[in-house]
């Protein structure tokens, strides 16, 4: 992993900065009719970035707009830090923008996930499944857990890990923005300690195919986020069925 070499095709550095940048993000509509994935990245100043990445639930109807609204919201209300408390009002602030939306025969609904980083700290939120992975160095420190019902049968000893991405219970998401009630994000955080530092944010259509092995492998071997998306995207291709889901992925290399 080489954090300031290679291309800058869709990425940022920011040299003078205290933590330094680079990301790279794409969004693919695989074998379906329409995307109902929604990403994007947004700086602010030299030293704070916040990544959203959205996938709309395609069972409930109107995925596309859920995301794209949910994305938009969470962006639009960032005010520049990296704090799980802000966060976590951003998205509950989504939730009711995504419940807005609805009509009695689009119950719309919608999974995100979230990094902020702000001068050498960063903080994330999620709710549903789409992932988010923290590498320190070239090694996976952390990741996401999914608000699934195989991810619950995981916690229970009744499959393992590699499991969920085929388990017969994989599409039952239990909390989503536009969900009836309040839904309540997953939050976290900390201190970007000196090191290189990875994280990537992807939907279920991603996660399914790459395995985290294959994420350390790739990230090793790549100059850039976007080198690092293109290599695991190469991977995806050998494996998915050519109905295969949209896929959707943002990278963010930071140095501290």
């Amino acid at each position: 992993m080489m954090l300031f070499a290679g291309r800058k095709t869709r990425e940022r550095e920011e040299d003078e900065a205290r933590v330094r940048f680079r990301s790279a993000s794409y969004s693919d509509v695989g074998g379906r009719d329409g995307n109902e994935d929604a990403v994007s990245i947004r700086r602010m100043g030299s030293r704070s970035l916040c990544a959203v990445l959205a996938d709309g639930l395609g069972g409930h109807g109107g995925g596309e707009t859920a995301s794209a609204a949910a994305v938009r919201a969470i962006l639009d209300g960032w005010t520049g830090g990296a704090s799980p408390d802000e966060l976590q009002e951003l998205v509950q602030s989504a939730h009711r923008t995504v419940v807005a939306l609805q009509t009695p025969s689009c119950q719309m609904k919608t999974t995100v996930v979230i990094l902020t980083v702000d001068d050498g700290r960063f903080a994330w939120a999620y709710a549903g499944d789409s992932r988010l992975y923290h590498f320190v160095n070239g090694k996976l420190v952390w990741q996401s857990r999914d608000h699934s019902a195989s991810q619950i049968a995981v916690l229970l000893g009744q499959i393992t890990p590699e499991q969920i991405r085929f388990h017969e219970d994989r599409s039952c998401i239990f909390r989503a923005l536009g969900q009836q009630g309040d839904v309540e994000a997953e939050t976290g955080g900390g201190e970007l300690e000196a090191g290189e530092h990875a994280f990537l944010l992807c939907s279920d259509g991603f996660w399914e195919y790459v395995y985290e092995q294959e994420m350390e492998r790739e990230l090793s071997a790549s100059a850039s986020p976007d080198e690092w998306l293109e290599a695991m995207r190469r991977l995806m291709k050998e494996r998915t069925p050519p109905d295969n889901d949209n896929n959707t992925a943002a990278a963010i290399w930071a140095a501290q």
